[in-house]
């Protein structure tokens, strides 16, 4: 009888919702929360869970296997597939969260990306800011969550782990590879990577 009810429930949200003009490729596989709210113009793919306190702009498409929970998006944003949204996380106005892309607690600006395989928590991320493919905001130091600060129109090569607390500033770049434990200050490259060593004629013994 529990399950029934919830798939009662679940098949009104969806009908509200595609009525409304939402879009949905297979709305079975969709399962909303009641506090749900989306705009208009708005594409869900296949398999998408929406958890409680949820809302979503204009313009938005949300990609296969993604859940939100505890998330504002704002008009003309990209998410997913296989993105995992936690709460207290804010997505500004045309800004891009990709595939396999885990986010919490934390503001995406404007225009900005962060396309593979990364995680960004307790962070506040600037403007037209690119975060490459394996970055890691390294937030938690065993006791206490700590800040990371990203400025506006800033470069994180991809594998990077930031450290927290810490601030890249405005118009800086991250090499790929690094590890990085002291601010960076604008308009400046930080790498830490070892040489490369290279042994001629190896043989393993």
């Amino acid at each position: 009888m529990a399950y029934q009810n919830l798939q009662k429930e679940q098949n009104k949200l969806r009908d509200k919702f595609i009525k409304r003009g939402v879009q949905m490729i297979a709305p079975e596989t969709v399962f909303f929360s009641k506090q749900t709210v989306i705009g208009k113009n708005v594409t869900i793919e296949p398999y998408v869970i929406f958890s409680k306190k949820v809302k979503i702009g204009n313009n938005v498409t949300i990609k296969a296997f993604s859940h939100l929970e505890g998330v504002q998006v704002s008009d003309n944003v990209d998410i997913g597939p296989y993105a995992r949204i936690r709460p207290d996380v804010k997505i500004e106005k045309g800004a891009r969260i990709g595939n396999f892309v885990e986010v919490k607690k934390s503001k995406i600006g404007k225009k900005s990306k962060i396309n593979h395989l990364s995680y960004v928590g307790d962070s506040i991320i600037g403007k037209n800011v690119n975060i490459g493919a394996g970055t890691i905001t390294c937030n938690f130091d065993g006791i206490k969550k700590n800040k990371t600060i990203i400025k506006d129109d800033a470069f994180i090569g991809s594998n990077s782990s930031l450290v927290a607390p810490i601030t890249i500033n405005k118009k800086s770049l991250v090499g790929a590879g690094s590890v990085i434990t002291k601010n960076v200050i604008q308009k400046s490259l930080a790498l830490t990577r070892s040489n490369q060593i290279t042994v001629k004629n190896y043989k393993r013994k």
